[in-house]
């Protein structure tokens, strides 16, 4: 946190350094997805040499999932090609409003703009042979989404989960799910409540992610259920994605 001594944001532990959350799944010969383009997008490829991707999901249009839209331009030279990025309707016209040159028509001079082919989610989809199930969160009040690759979900950003979300996530092996302090939130789960929804959900093993400085690797791991941790950036596991 700028301007923040606290012990995490002093912390000498690498996992306590964290960026604006986004995942990136890859399917070995088919397909290499980004979820979300957050502000530190170039930064984390740099970092942990992403150097292809075939297409973004976002999870909703909040700052710091869609800030590093421009980033794609790269790709778009590297890959010759538009890139296709899906989000709800909802959320695409918050983005058009953002980034209203991508979109405008209107001629530009120099710099460039990213090339965007862009798909509504409206039920699950197919991806390179790769089927992707999005999974209904409220945000608050927010309706947004998170992501089920075969045996894998990711659940960012959630303080609730509807009735007719949790059939979706049923059986998975591994869960991301969010979980942002201990206190109260309005628009994210405590650590305790994604507790309760990994014990109800029943993966064996899951992993906490869009924590806040109040909560620093070591400790909390430490008091975490069994099959349970925090996520950290640069964290690598495999799981069994539904593939055509």
């Amino acid at each position: 946190m700028i301007g923040c001594t606290c012990a995490v944001c002093r912390s000498a532990d690498p996992r306590d350094r964290r960026l604006r959350p986004s995942i990136r799944v890859e399917v070995q010969g088919r397909a290499s997805i980004l979820v979300d383009t957050s502000p530190d997008l170039r930064q984390q490829a740099l970092a942990y040499g992403v150097v292809r991707v075939d297409a973004v999901l976002f999870t909703h249009s909040h700052a710091d999932h869609i800030l590093g839209l421009d980033e794609i331009r790269r790709f778009n030279f590297m890959q010759e090609e538009p890139m296709p990025c899906y989000a709800t309707a909802a959320a695409w016209a918050s983005i058009r409003r953002t980034f209203y040159y991508i979109f405008d028509g209107a001629p530009r001079e120099g710099g460039g703009i990213p090339r965007i082919d862009a798909h509504d989610i409206a039920g699950p989809f197919t991806i390179a042979g790769v089927h992707v199930v999005p999974v209904p969160l409220w945000h608050g009040r927010l309706p947004i989404l998170g992501f089920r690759f075969g045996d894998f979900a990711y659940l960012t950003d959630c303080s609730a989960i509807p009735d007719d979300s949790w059939p979706l996530v049923a059986g998975v092996d591994t869960l991301v799910i969010d979980a942002l302090r201990d206190k109260k939130h309005p628009t994210h789960f405590t650590v305790a409540e994604a507790i309760d929804a990994i014990a109800r959900i029943a993966p064996r093993r899951a992993f906490l992610t869009h924590m806040a400085h109040e909560l620093g690797h070591a400790e909390t791991n430490a008091r975490l259920p069994a099959g349970v941790e925090l996520a950290y950036d640069g964290l690598v596991v495999d799981a069994l994605v539904d593939a055509v």
